[in-house]
């Protein structure tokens, strides 16, 4: 069985490996981008009466958010998680050149989908009691099932700006000295040819 598995993905493998397309931080870039689409689209769905009279069951119900009708009203709550979706993904755009601001986009959509994350277990009828409950999902469960896997990309985009500015703060405060050490502000270290974070 593993001859004819590796037989089948060695090729495709070093297709990869040689096109550069996996080295080149395609997968930051993608998912960078894809987040920013996301943002764009559900963002223009708020300015609309109908998005606010979907929105209902789940602003109603979800533990972190339920606050926005008493403050805002339906469509108040709608403009307001427009603006909001509207500014992160104006900010995972800025991302692509100034990771500070990518920082923050990450942090404002890792706070967006917790919140609809936590709504998950509070909405009703959210299983299928035909099928014997849960895990077999029902009404709006799917649609917030999504957010799951959204914040997880939240998350790697956090990861990976805070990183890059990490290791650009490490770079910056390197100051080359004889060949193979860098002298920091605590002393030297010999270079091992590792990114350092």
């Amino acid at each position: 069985m593993n001859t004819v598995i590796n037989a089948t993905l060695n090729p495709l493998v070093g297709m990869l490996r040689r096109s550069g397309l996996l080295t080149r931080d395609l997968d930051y870039h993608a998912v960078r981008a894809s987040m920013v689409i996301i943002f764009l689209f559900f963002g223009y769905q708020k300015w609309f009466e109908y998005e606010a009279q979907v929105l209902i069951p789940y602003i109603s119900n979800g533990p972190l958010i339920w606050w926005m009708y008493p403050v805002f009203g339906i469509r108040g709550a709608s403009w307001f998680l427009g603006v909001a979706e509207w500014t992160f993904g104006a900010l995972l755009f800025a991302g692509f050149w100034d990771k500070r601001l990518g920082i923050l986009g990450a942090a404002g959509s890792v706070v967006t989908f917790i919140m609809t994350v936590t709504i998950i277990p509070f909405m009703p009828d959210g299983w299928a009691a035909s099928a014997g409950g849960f895990p077999a999902m029902t009404g709006n469960i799917p649609f917030l099932m999504k957010d799951v896997v959204l914040l997880a990309a939240s998350i790697y985009l956090l990861k990976q700006d805070v990183a890059r500015i990490g290791q650009r703060s490490d770079e910056a405060a390197a100051v080359p000295t004889a060949a193979g050490e860098r002298k920091f502000a605590g002393g030297v270290a010999r270079s091992t040819g590792l990114p350092t974070f």
